[in-house]
Order: C-alpha cells, then sequence, then structure tokens
C-alpha cells in the first residue's frame, strides 16, 4: 500500500525565513556574537534596530568614504545604516534580504534615521543573495496577478523572470565593496557557488567584498545539515574554513585575507568548532597583460611569496611583472611588501608588448627576472659624484 502522505517537516530555508521573521518581533539572542561597533554611528539608530540585530562581526569597517555599498542579508538594516553615515551623502547603501518582515523592520525607521545624519542614501530590495539579479518583490506582484495552476504558468514566469537577465535588480560592476554579516552560511549548498559569483559579478573592477560569517573546523555532517534548527541558527549551513577561502578564489577574487578570526568558539557542537571569521577579497586581477618594463622587489621576511596569478617573488629578486600585476601589487593589501621599479623611461600603453606570462595551469614557475639595463634604459650611463653634501646628515 503506497503511502501518500507529505512530510510537512520545514526545510532549512523555510525554517530560516520562518526563524527570522519571528525575530524581527521579538530579538532572540541565540542569533548572534558578541560584536563591538563604533559607538558614534549607534546614536542615529532606534533600539529596535539595535536590539533586533543578528550578527557576529563588523564589515562595516572595512567600507569608506563614498563608497557604493550593497549588504547581503541586510536584516533590520543596522549595517546598512552605519555605512551611510561612513560613505557620506555623495555614497549610497543598498540592503538585500528576503525576508519581508526584517524589510518592513529596516525601511519603517528609514525617514528618521536620514533626518538624524542628514542624508538619505538607504534603500532595500527584497531578493536571494544567491540571485541577485532578480526583484522578489516585483516577482510577489507578478505571482499575485498570475497565480501557478499548471506547468503552463510556471513556463510563463519563467519566462517573465528572463527579463532580470537584461535588467537585474543589482547591476553588473556597480557596486564598491560588498559586505554581508552572518548571512553567507545559510544559503543551501547547492546555491553557494552562485552566491559568491554573484558577489563577483556586481562588484566594480577594483571593488571588494568584506564579509563577517561562521565557519567550522571540521566538515558538518549530513545528520547536521539537515536540523532546521541548527541551520537557521547560523550552525550548520558553516563552510569549513579553508573551503570558505577557497570559495572565493574558485569565484575569481584575489588578495584574499583573513583580517579577523576570533580564537575562542562561538558555539562547539559534537566537538566541531563554530567561529566567526572576516575575510576581505578583492576584484581586479583578470585583464590583459602589456609589457612596461617594470619590475618589483619582495622586501620578505619569507624566503618566496606567490600571488593569485602563480607568480613566485623570491626574496630581495628583480622580477619582471606586466603592468596589470604591477597596478595589483602596487595598490592592493601587497603594498608594503613590495619595492616598485618604474622604467626610466615609461612605456606608453599603446606602445607595450605582451607580457610572456606561463599559462595559469602552467607547472613552469613564474619567475622572471627584469634586468636593471631594461628600466634603466640601453643609453643610460651616467656617473654621479661621491661624498656628502654641506650639512648632510650621515
Amino acid at each position: 500500500m503506497s503511502d501518500n502522505s507529505v512530510d510537512t517537516k520545514p526545510d532549512p530555508t523555510t525554517a530560516t525565513r520562518e526563524r527570522y521573521a519571528a525575530a524581527s518581533e521579538a530579538a532572540e539572542p541565540a542569533l548572534c556574537c558578541p560584536v563591538t561597533y563604533d559607538a558614534r554611528y549607534l546614536k542615529a539608530l532606534p533600539e529596535e534596530i539595535l536590539e533586533k540585530d543578528y550578527g557576529c562581526g563588523d564589515p562595516s569597517a572595512w567600507v569608506r568614504e563614498g563608497d557604493v555599498v550593497l549588504d547581503l542579508g541586510s536584516g533590520g538594516g543596522k549595517i546598512c545604516y552605519i555605512a551611510s553615515q561612513i560613505v557620506g551623502e555623495e555614497g549610497r547603501v543598498l540592503g538585500v534580504d528576503m525576508t519581508d518582515e526584517m524589510l518592513d523592520l529596516a525601511r519603517r525607521h528609514r525617514a528618521d534615521i536620514a533626518t538624524a545624519i542628514g542624508w538619505d542614501n538607504v534603500s532595500f530590495h527584497k531578493g536571494r543573495i544567491q540571485d541577485l539579479r532578480v526583484d522578489l518583490e516585483l516577482a510577489d506582484a507578478y505571482l499575485a496577478q498570475n497565480p501557478l495552476r499548471s506547468v503552463g504558468d510556471l513556463e510563463a514566469f519563467e519566462a517573465w523572470k528572463r527579463r532580470f537577465d537584461d535588467e537585474p535588480m543589482i547591476a553588473d560592476e556597480s557596486i564598491d565593496v560588498v559586505v554581508s554579516n552572518c548571512v553567507l552560511n545559510l544559503v543551501d549548498p547547492a546555491d553557494k557557488s552562485a552566491m559568491f559569483d554573484e558577489i563577483f559579478r556586481v562588484l566594480k573592477r577594483g571593488g571588494r567584498a568584506a564579509i563577517s560569517d561562521i565557519v567550522s573546523d571540521e566538515p558538518v555532517p549530513r545528520r547536521m545539515r539537515e536540523d532546521p534548527e541548527l541551520w537557521s541558527g547560523c550552525i550548520s549551513g558553516a563552510m569549513r574554513d579553508e573551503d570558505f577561502l577557497e570559495a572565493f578564489e574558485q569565484a575569481g577574487f584575489h588578495g584574499i585575507e583573513i583580517v579577523k578570526w576570533e580564537d575562542e568558539p562561538w558555539r562547539t557542537v559534537e566537538g566541531i568548532e563554530f567561529r566567526s571569521v572576516t575575510v576581505i577579497a578583492r576584484k581586479g586581477v583578470q585583464g590583459p597583460r602589456w609589457d612596461r618594463n617594470q619590475a618589483v622587489i619582495y622586501k620578505g621576511p619569507y624566503a618566496e611569496v606567490a600571488d593569485d596569478d602563480g607568480h613566485i617573488y623570491p626574496r630581495g629578486f628583480r622580477v619582471a611583472v606586466c603592468d596589470k600585476t604591477f597596478g595589483v601589487l602596487k595598490t592592493g593589501p601587497y603594498a608594503d611588501d613590495f619595492v616598485f621599479v618604474e622604467p626610466r623611461e615609461p612605456v606608453p600603453p599603446d606602445q607595450a608588448k605582451p607580457f610572456p606570462c606561463a599559462p595559469p595551469d602552467s607547472e613552469a614557475p613564474q619567475v622572471l627576472w627584469r634586468d636593471p639595463g631594461v628600466t634603466k634604459g640601453d643609453d643610460y650611463g651616467e656617473t654621479s659624484e661621491g661624498g656628502c653634501e654641506p650639512g648632510c646628515c650621515c
């Protein structure tokens, strides 16, 4: 005899939506780690938003004046309203969340906060962070007018959604910094790769992601991943720490670094430690490689280091690099680690030749020595006088 009953046990995604909807009405301390924020930016925020904030870090610390900021899983809007004050009147802040109740909480205080800080540069959007193209409020309106009663209705809805391919809710390369506070772990593992790809898509070249999230030190077993309570509590959806960093790399980011690592785990479940980390990742290593006679010298202290393009930099070695890599190293987190050697006679971009990089999957080490004569020029033969000038400190 067949069993046609339907299992009504909520799946993790449904449990997450329901739990955060409830948490918008009554504060739930179990959903947050202790975090210290800059008190200057909290004065303009109402108590209702402060007490219903659920996070594990402060990614707003990596926001700068004038930035266009996207907050993934913006909840009650705390990080958005902090970022609003940091970016100033010329900046802009967008929040994306899938829970109607949290969006209502964030939006109903918008006018008062704008009055308090002196400008209104925050907007909130309903969407899934693994699909920043589709505006779910527009989708809700469509479905209210066109209920799904057949496969044909579903196909019509899928066709309607394709409009967002050309006009996405969050446009390509429109964001300076993507922030998120303890939300990425709530996304289904099957969608996590798409989520990192979406973060990469919306960032401008040179943009960055500043993500605070929960990671685990061991793989989370399936029985825990299928527990709605553990999932919605930011536990069983956590990625293993090294997998978390690798996901950024696979999406195309470079300059990936852990800027905060909590020594003590937030929770330990069945011997698995779950802790808060904050990671910064940057976009912009992609692009053509042209040779403009530049070189870099790694200062140390390590014997050698490697970058995300596979270039090797032995300590003290004058390494030839392309113009793209020269710029990435000079303006990114590596800037204090290198000496940057510009050619005496700059090579105009339209006269640059292709740089002989080895393919990324090549087994050959990508170390190219730059002859000092190349950067000084063939006709360089200057001789300077030794000794000290009058008044020299030596």
